[in-house]
C-alpha cells in the first residue's frame, strides 16, 4: 500500500498527541529513535531484514563483538583459549549474565543458540560443518573441537549483522527451527522487549534491563561496556519523509537511522542536528535479490540480462546518491574500500547496457514470461531504486509484473518459495551494509552458495571448492586472491548483482552525547545532555 501525505500527516498528529510528547523538554523522556522500514519479525536468526537486526541489538547479546577499528573483541565471553593446531576452542563465559526471565546464562544456552543461527546463516552452516564437536565444559565454559581447518571462528562468532549469532535461552532455541520465527524473545541484553506495546510494522517499546553487568572497559563500536543510561527506548516507522525531518527538528524524535538524502543539505544547517561521518564497512550496497528457483530467473542468460540493467550511475543519482554520498564506479561485490575489494570478473559489469540485455535475453530464448518484482514502497531507500529497476528492466523487454507493497509484507513474501500464481516472486530490490557485503563467506552472491538456506537459493558447482579453500586459509594474501577468483564466478552466474556502493549517513539531534557512530543504530551508551 501506497503510504499517502494525508495518512503521514495523520501519523503525524498521532505522534505528537502521545503523551510522552508532552514532556519534550525533560531528560527523563524516552529516546526515539526512526528506523527505515517496519518491524515484523523479532527473531534476528530466522530474518534477514536490517530492523529485525537493530531490535535485536537492544535484546540479545553476543559472544563475541566488533570495534570501531573492525577488530573482534569478547563480549559474553572472559575470554579463550587455542590448541598449537588451532582445532580445539576453548570458550570461558564471563560471570554476570542472565536472560530477562532471571535465568543464568549456561554454556546449554550458548551451544543451543549457535547450532540454530548455524542452520541458518551462511557463515554458521559453514562453521558447524566443520564442527566435530561442541560440547558443554560445567555451566560457564564450552568447547568447539574442529574436523579441519577453519579460518575465521572468531570472526563467525562476531559476526555483527544479518545474521548475527545472537544467544537465547536453549528452551527457545532447541523448540524453534531457524527458519521459524520464535514464539518468544527473552534475551540477555542492556533492554527488554515490551511486547505487549508492540505495534507490528509501526512502533516497537523497549525498557532498561537493571540485571545487566554490562563489561568494565569503554563502550567502542558493538563492543565493550554496554551501559544503557536511558531508561525507556522508543523504535518508531514514519514512513512520511518530511514527517521525519519535521519531528527530529522538533524535537519529538532523537534519531533518524538515515537521513532523508534530499534534505541533508538543508539539514546541515541545522545546528542542533549531528551527522555520523562511518564509513568503510559502514557504506550500502544496492543489490537485486533474485529467485533462482522460479523461472525463467534460474536462466543464467536472463539473470545476466537484469544485470546489465543496473546503470550504477543512474540507480544512485535517482536515489539521491550522487556527488561524494555514491560510487558510481565501483564494481566489487566486496565493498569498494574494504579488505576484499577486488575488479575479479568486474568488466562483465564495468558499463551496463540495455542494448546489451535485449541480446542476452534473446539468447537466452526469453518469450516474455512472467517477472514479479516486489516493489518496497515505504523504504526511502528502495523505492527509488526500485523505480529506476523496473523501468530499466522494462526497456530491455522484460514483462515485469510489479507488486508495490510495504516492506513488512514484502519480508514475509521473501522468505518463501511459493509458485508466483501463489505469491510466490522474481526480483526484490535490496539494499545491505559492507558488514554483510565485505566478507565473502557473509556476502549474498557467494556466501549462501548451495546452502539452501536462504530463498535466492542459488547454487554454482564451480564456486563451492573455491569457498571451501577460503573457509580453511589464514594466510591474508592468498584469501584475497580466492575472494578474487570467487567475485568473479559470483558475476558470471550473477547470483547477486549489486547496483551501486553509497553513504546514507544516520542522523541525530545534538542534545544526545555518547552516540556511537558506527554504521546501524547503537542504542546504548547515550545520554542526554543537561
Amino acid at each position: 500500500m501506497r503510504i499517502t501525505r494525508r495518512q503521514g500527516l495523520l501519523a503525524a498528529g498521532a505522534l505528537m498527541a502521545a503523551p510522552l510528547v508532552a514532556r519534550a523538554q525533560s531528560r527523563d523522556r524516552p529516546l526515539r529513535f526512526v528506523v527505515n522500514v517496519g518491524l515484523q519479525n523479532l527473531d534476528p536468526v530466522a530474518s534477514p531484514s536490517f530492523v529485525t537486526r537493530n531490535f535485536a541489538y537492544l535484546v540479545y547479546d553476543t559472544l563475541v563483538s566488533l570495534d570501531s577499528k573492525g577488530q573482534y573483541r569478547p563480549q559474553m565471553l572472559e575470554g579463550w583459549d587455542i590448541s598449537p593446531d588451532r582445532l580445539t576452542w576453548k570458550f570461558r563465559l564471563r560471570s554476570g549474565l542472565e536472560f530477562h526471565d532471571g535465568k543464568p546464562v549456561t554454556s546449554e544456552d550458548v551451544i543451543a543458540s549457535l547450532k540454530r543461527w548455524g542452520g541458518r546463516d551462511s557463515i554458521g552452516r559453514r562453521l558447524m560443518a566443520a564442527t566435530a564437536e561442541l560440547t558443554p565444559d560445567g555451566a560457564n565454559a564450552f568447547t568447539l573441537k574442529l574436523s579441519r581447518p577453519f579460518g575465521g571462528v572468531i570472526e563467525a562468532l562476531g559476526k555483527p549483522s544479518v545474521h548475527v549469532p545472537m544467544i537465547m535461552p536453549a528452551r527457545i532455541a532447541n523448540a524453534t527451527p531457524p527458519t521459524q520465527q520464535v514464539p518468544e524473545v527473552v534475551g540477555s541484553g542492556p533492554y527488554i522487549f515490551l511486547r505487549d506495546e508492540w505495534v507490528p510494522g509501526d512502533r516497537a517499546h523497549f525498557r532498561r534491563n537493571p540485571k545487566y553487568v554490562p563489561r568494565n572497559e569503554p563502550a567502542d563500536g558493538l563492543a565493550g561496556g554496554k551501559i544503557a543510561k536511558i531508561e525507556r527506548i522508543e523504535m518508531l516507522t514514519m514512513p512520511d519523509i518530511a514527517l521525519r525531518f519535521a519531528a527530529l527538528s522538533r524535537g519529538e524524535v532523537d534519531y533518524l537511522e538515515y537521513a532523508p538524502v534530499d534534505l541533508i543539505p538543508r539539514m546541515q544547517r541545522d545546528r542542533n542536528l549531528v551527522f555520523a561521518k562511518a564509513s568503510g564497512m559502514a557504506e550500502l550496497m544496492y543489490g537485486v535479490s533474485i529467485n533462482h528457483f522460479q523461472a525463467p530467473m534460474d536462466n543464467v542468460l536472463v539473470r545476466r540480462a537484469l544485470a546489465q540493467c543496473l546503470d550504477r550511475a543512474e540507480i544512485l543519482g535517482g536515489a539521491g546518491f550522487g556527488g561524494e554520498l555514491g560510487r558510481p564506479d565501483c564494481t566489487s561485490m566486496f565493498m569498494c574500500g574494504a579488505t576484499f575489494e577486488n575488479n575479479g570478473g568486474s568488466a562483465a559489469i564495468a558499463a551496463p547496457s540495455i542494448d546489451k540485455a535485449k541480446a542476452l535475453l534473446a539468447e537466452a530464448g526469453y518469450k516474455g514470461e512472467k517477472i514479479v518484482v516486489m516493489h518496497p514502497l515505504d523504504s526511502p531507500l528502495l523505492n527509488p531504486f526500485g523505480s529506476v529497476l523496473i523501468d530499466r528492466m522494462k526497456k530491455a523487454g522484460f514483462n515485469v509484473d510489479v507488486q508495490g507493497l510495504e516492506w513488512s509484507a514484502i519480508a514475509q513474501r521473501w522468505v518463501q518459495k511459493n509458485p508466483l500464481e501463489q505469491g510466490g516472486w522474481s526480483v526484490v530490490p535490496v539494499v545491505y551494509t559492507g558488514f554483510d557485503m565485505s566478507d565473502p563467506l557473509s556476502n549474498l552472491g557467494v556466501g549462501f552458495n548451495c546452502t539452501g538456506n536462504q530463498p535466492w537459493g542459488y547454487c554454482d558447482q564451480k564456486m563451492s571448492p573455491v569457498i571451501a579453500q577460503f573457509e580453511a586459509e589464514s594466510d591474508p594474501a592468498k584469501r584475497k586472491e580466492l575472494a578474487k577468483e570467487l567475485q568473479a564466478l559470483a558475476i558470471d552466474a550473477a547470483t547477486f548483482p549489486i547496483a551501486g556502493q553509497f553513504r546514507s549517513p544516520a542522523v541525530w539531534r545534538t542534545e544526545l552525547q555518547g552516540v556511537i557512530d558506527f554504521g546501524f543504530p547503537v542504542m546504548w551508551n547515550i545520554e542526554r545532555r543537561a
